[in-house]
């Protein structure tokens, strides 16, 4: 499978897990917390196969930044929870950062 595909699927599942862990008020919830380890832990795994393709450091950059950009979105969307024009700006910052590292190309 290509790396970018485990990448994606990462990404998707920290996104998920990550909701998951809000869902779960601290712990508090039995389902949501399992979701969030199993979603996490899945992640993780998905996220060392893209390595074996992917260098460590685009791989992580991707992950990290786009994982925190569709989880503010969600944290929007789905939470009602409100941005700011700093948080905004910082958002974009990311999302021009993972565009920048995609056009430099792959690093050997």
């Amino acid at each position: 499978m290509n790396g970018y595909v485990f990448l994606g699927i990462a990404i998707a599942l920290e996104v998920f897990s990550t909701s998951m862990l809000k869902y779960s008020e601290g712990f508090t919830k039995l389902y949501p917390s399992l979701a969030f380890i199993v979603g996490m832990s899945a992640s993780f795994y998905a996220v060392a196969q893209a390595m074996t393709v992917i260098p460590l450091n685009i791989v992580y950059a991707i992950w990290a930044g786009l994982g925190t950009v569709l989880t503010a979105l969600v944290a929007i969307l789905i939470w009602q929870e409100s941005i700011d024009l700093y948080s905004g700006i910082g958002i974009l910052l990311i999302v021009i950062g993972v565009v920048m590292l995609n056009l430099r190309g792959p690093v050997h």
